[in-house]
């Protein structure tokens, strides 16, 4: 299974949301990276995506986007691939 990797908050409804879907998948461990905690985090991840909201989702090195993004990915049945694709 890729790792995944979300950028979050301590507070954000949609990264909770986010997290239960990825668990629901199958997914084990989520690498959490708080940006909240950590301003030069939040920097990173808007230079890695282009956003400022979170959740920002990693699958191996896809970004899937946010909350919204994951949910249209696994509606079109393409998380699980995704999830389970050699990396």
């Amino acid at each position: 299974m890729n790792a995944v990797r979300m950028y979050t908050t301590q507070v954000c409804p949609y990264c909770l949301r986010a997290k239960a879907l990825l668990k629901q998948r199958g997914v084990a461990q989520i690498e959490e990276v708080r940006v909240d905690l950590d301003p030069a985090e939040r920097d990173r991840m808007i230079e890695l995506t282009g956003r400022r909201t979170v959740p920002q989702i990693f699958i191996g090195e896809t970004h899937v986007g946010g909350c919204d993004d994951l949910v249209a990915l696994d509606q079109r049945g393409g998380l699980m691939p995704l999830l389970g694709a050699a990396g």
